[in-house]
Formats: C-alpha cells, structure tokens, sequence
C-alpha cells in the first residue's frame, strides 16, 4: 500500500479521495435534512451540510490552485439558462401544489372523527 518513498499515498490521489469522501458527506447530510422532522435536528443537519460544502469548496479551490484538479470545461450559457428555467417551473408547480392542497385541507375543517384500528393481536400474521 505504500509507495516507493515511503509514503501511504501520493498528496494528489489522498486530496482526490478526500474530496469525493466531502462530496458524498454533503449529499447524506442533504437527505438527511430533508428527511428530518424534527426542526433542530433539521437545523443541525442544515449546518453540518453547509460546513461539509464549504470545505470542498475550499480544498478543491486548494487542489486548483496547484494544478491538481482540472474544472470540467464551462457548460454553454443557453443550457444553464434551460436548466435554470426548468429548475424554477418545477418550483413553481410545487408551490401551486401545496397551496391548492393547504387550501383545500383547511376548507375541510377539522378532520373526520374516525375512531383508531385497534392491533390484532390475535392474528399470527400480525406483526
């Protein structure tokens, strides 16, 4: 595992792994604050995830900076605007979605006086 000078990883490939390990962080500590129900472990999530983010931006700023990580070439302008729009009429229609489902759960009132399942304890297929 370690090379010929003695060292367990050249810098460029440990940078490289530790990078791709901050990226992976970042998307488990975004489902996790999405998935969160609870507001302060939503709230912890939140700046856990921003921490993450902001070391990879700062180490792959670093890794640039010393020719050890290439950017991907620039996207063209017309596609970013195309999946900028996009982005923003799927926003949009989530929107118009809550709002027609919070209106409608409102003009409801109060919900049915449905009375609770009571568990079947007596069944062997119950779990």
């Amino acid at each position: 595992m370690y090379n010929q000078t003695g060292t367990f990883m050249q810098e460029q490939d440990l940078l490289k792994t530790i990078l791709a390990d901050l990226r992976r962080t970042s998307r488990e500590y975004t489902t996790a604050t999405t998935e969160s129900s609870c507001p302060m472990v939503r709230t912890m999530f939140n700046d856990l995830t921003n921490d993450t983010l902001r070391l990879q931006g700062e180490l792959f700023n670093l890794m640039q900076q010393n020719n050890m990580y290439s950017a991907s070439a620039k996207a063209p302008r017309q596609d970013l605007d195309k999946q900028i729009q996009s982005a923003h009429q799927a926003q949009q229609k989530c929107q118009q979605f809550v709002q027609e489902k919070t209106v409608q759960t409102s003009s409801y009132g109060q919900v049915p006086n449905v009375s609770p399942r009571q568990p079947n304890y007596g069944n062997p297929y119950y779990m």
